[in-house]
């Protein structure tokens, strides 16, 4: 709605003409598009189940299974997406912890997944949205996003393990159904698709060869992956296309913008990213700033902090407020102190680091 908005009100002082139909990303969008496509196949199937149930019969111990999860969500996000990472594994742990009843661990892990998650996503380039986007609008090369990201990352990493010594060492046992046969075709060809959508964003494969693909392979293999898209998230962009082109028409509003940014792209896109989420903070900033690196950085810390700062963050709390015995306020504070903590942490390493 906030997309939606914003882009009607500039429409009033930038009237629909031609230069509109330049305003949206197309590339952008079709990899999103088939990304997520390709990602529901994979879940259709239960690979990440599978994956998942092998690696909990590692386990042994509250604090074994918390740096499992964490360490899933991390690297997990780096292929699939923060949300998509999320979505599924947030449920599983709250199964287990639901048999192992221990309510502190349980709002620890899930927020240290969360952290993870927006963590870990934040190093590639197909890692979540904005990403994607800032990647493509400033034709980033691999080793300018790498270079950037990369610190952080490893740092993040590093503190999201020190952090997961805080849960207990008790011995628990993780009840999990037996992993299932997956079938050999569905894992190939979704398995294709994805390769597909990689060599895309990283420039080899024209993205419209990249949605015929995904278009004819899902036809073919399941077609209600179509219905599993998130199509509000592909609208958001449309608007905030409209939104960010609009504004840079108006030379007023495009110069304040410009001269506030200058110099400052991280801190103001962590800022921004605290009111209105970091996806739409890289879209909204993009159009007045030429320092693509400084943003893409900026918006990856901003997705820590307030709960609404990443909006993966609000799935994991709401899969947590629905659960049984849920102690919500609690879990705000434990994720507050995380997100704040990490965020101070890491902000500070960007202004040591030259």
């Amino acid at each position: 709605m906030l997309s939606l908005l914003a882009a009607v009100i500039t429409m009033i002082f930038v009237p629909p003409d031609r230069e509109y139909l330049s305003y949206c990303n197309r590339t952008v969008l079709i990899q999103l598009f088939c990304l997520m496509t390709a990602v529901a196949g994979f879940r259709s199937v239960g690979v990440f189940e599978s994956i998942t149930g092998f690696l909990l019969r590692c386990g042994g111990t509250i604090r074994r299974l918390g740096i499992i999860f964490t360490l899933i969500c991390f690297f997990t996000s780096m292929l699939v997406t923060n949300d998509v990472a999320l979505l599924t594994f947030v449920p599983l742990t709250l199964l287990v912890y639901n048999r192992i009843l221990d309510e502190k661990s349980r709002i620890l892990t899930i927020v240290l997944e969360t952290a993870a998650a927006n963590l870990g996503s934040m190093v590639t380039p197909f890692g979540n949205p904005q990403n994607l986007y800032i990647y493509d609008m400033y034709h980033l090369t691999v080793g300018d996003f790498f270079r950037t990201m990369l610190p952080a990352g490893m740092v993040s990493l590093t503190c999201l393990m020190l952090l997961c010594l805080l849960l207990p060492g008790t011995s628990c046992t993780a009840q999990t159904e037996k992993t299932h046969t997956l079938p050999k075709l569905h894992c190939l060809v979704y398995g294709v698709l994805f390769l597909v959508c990689l060599l895309t964003v990283f420039r080899q494969v024209p993205d419209w060869i990249c949605l015929i693909v995904t278009v004819v392979l899902t036809c073919i293999m399941n077609r209600k992956l179509f219905c599993q898209v998130d199509y509000i998230l592909l609208a958001t962009f449309v608007c905030f296309f409209v939104f960010v082109g609009n504004i840079a028409r108006i030379e007023l509003v495009k110069d304040f913008l410009s001269n506030i940014l200058n110099g400052r792209e991280v801190l103001v896109s962590i800022l921004l990213s605290q009111g209105i989420s970091n996806v739409p903070a890289a879209v909204m900033l993009s159009g007045f700033t030429d320092n693509g690196t400084e943003l893409l950085l900026g918006v990856n810390l901003g997705g820590l902090g307030t709960i609404i700062a990443s909006l993966a963050s609000l799935i994991s709390f709401q899969f947590y407020r629905k659960s049984e015995s849920a102690r919500s306020g609690r879990y705000l504070l434990v994720f507050s102190a995380v997100n704040f903590g990490l965020l101070a942490l890491l902000l500070g390493m960007t202004w040591i680091t030259p």
